[in-house]
């Protein structure tokens, strides 16, 4: 943990900037590390309504809400949330809210099979109960390295992907692996989309639970 100041007063942030207590945020914080995110120019209504709608959400549910979710009440295309936080929606719009995907108050072999031609849930489930994966306690792989496809496919049946991971699944998954071992950074959800040809609503569709919480976490990355 590290202190930064702001307009006189101290917050804790942990290695990657982000608020230790969600708690302790105010709207200092969101002015003073929106450089940090490039923004330059100071923060317009369309970023505060953003941020709040954020620490709303939050409130309400007690997680921190899906790009999703933040983009239809807000209405943005994912292009106008780059806009607004070029850095990312974690690292650029829930950053500046003081919350993560990390705050809480406390027949999946589909078209495109494993990406290689794998055919059999035998082979699939004797592999599984040969196979331990370090996981947290919120399912995220702890190492990059240990990832395999059979992680995917079954962290996939636990997110309710009964229609299985299809090649454009394996598409998403293979580009973040690829990207995240050329660089070390797990892309932002704008790179995703721009990449793949992605707008936001078929990532959605592809992965209900989120881009963090959803193609992140079944690529074996996550943002730390």
């Amino acid at each position: 943990m590290k202190k930064v100041m702001f307009q006189g007063k101290g917050y804790l942030v942990d290695a990657n900037g982000f608020l230790a207590d969600y708690q302790k945020w105010d709207r200092a914080f969101a002015e003073g590390m929106a450089p940090e995110v490039n923004i330059r120019g100071g923060l317009t209504p369309k970023h505060w309504n953003v941020i709040h709608y954020i620490r709303d959400s939050f409130r309400k549910s007690g997680r921190c809400p899906l790009v999703y979710e933040t983009c239809r009440a807000n209405g943005l295309f994912i292009r106008d949330l780059q806009q607004l936080f070029p850095t990312g929606y974690l690292r650029g719009a829930c950053k500046l809210a003081g919350i993560t995907y990390l705050d809480h108050q406390v027949n999946f072999f589909g078209e495109g099979g494993l990406g290689a031609g794998i055919d059999a849930a035998g082979a699939a489930e004797e592999a599984v109960e040969q196979k331990v994966y370090r996981v947290d306690v919120r399912g995220f792989l702890k190492d990059a390295a240990e990832w395999d496809p059979y992680f995917a496919l079954h962290r996939a049946e636990e997110m309710g992907l009964k229609q299985g991971l299809t090649s454009r699944h394996w598409q998403i998954l293979n580009f973040l692996r690829e990207r995240f071992q050329k660089n070390g950074v797990v892309p932002s959800v704008y790179e995703t989309c721009e990449a793949n040809q992605l707008e936001l609503e078929e990532l959605e569709r592809l992965f209900p639970t989120g881009y963090h919480r959803g193609a992140v976490k079944l690529a074996g990355l996550r943002v730390v």
